[in-house]
């Protein structure tokens, strides 16, 4: 199988444009994308525990890689959610899978979303780091409308090894992120 084209495009594009730009003296200080985080909350779990399966089996699906259950930490009465009932699903992915994760994201996904102008600059966390919500999984092209029974959103989180927001916004805005011009 060929090497995803995000990690070509990283190595022979990316690496020399950050370094110019940032004046890096060595390679090593580029930054780079070290994981995706995916976490789906599933609150309605509490009443019916088929929701859990169907969101594992579609963030499966969406990433190629096998989600995991989150449980519950505490329990909440207002909630009816009681200590390690099972609410969530979440997947981290690295290395191969990511790339092509984030391909997929950018040129397929998130266009497919209704009335897209770009994604915000302003959700990085101070680290370098960024979190995209999603709305509805439908947008990705693996989930088949007719399956879904709920439809539901999840959170992506892009961790880089970036030290500031302005080198994660620059290393993410490089790899092709439609970010909205403010």
């Amino acid at each position: 199988m060929s090497e995803a084209r995000l990690i070509s495009k990283y190595r022979d594009e990316i690496v020399p444009a950050l370094m110019e730009k940032f004046n890096y003296s060595s390679v090593m200080q580029v930054p780079k994308i070290e994981k995706i985080a995916i976490n789906k909350g599933i609150g309605a779990a509490v009443s019916d525990k088929k929701l859990i399966e169907a969101g594992i089996s579609e963030m499966t699906t969406i990433t190629g890689q096998k989600a995991v259950s989150v449980k519950a930490k505490k329990a909440v009465s207002n909630f009816k959610l009681r200590e390690g009932m099972e609410i969530g699903a979440k997947v981290t992915l690295r290395g191969k899978r990511m790339y092509e994760f984030m391909d997929r994201l950018m040129t397929v996904s998130l266009p497919r979303v209704r009335d897209f102008r770009g994604i915000s600059p302003k959700a990085f966390d101070g680290r370098g780091n960024y979190t995209l919500g999603v709305k509805e999984q439908i947008i990705f092209p693996e989930i088949s409308i007719d399956q879904v029974n709920r439809i539901s959103g999840m959170d992506i989180t892009f961790v880089t090894s970036a030290k500031t927001d302005e080198e994660g916004f620059e290393l993410l805005k490089a790899f092709g992120m439609p970010f909205k011009n403010n």
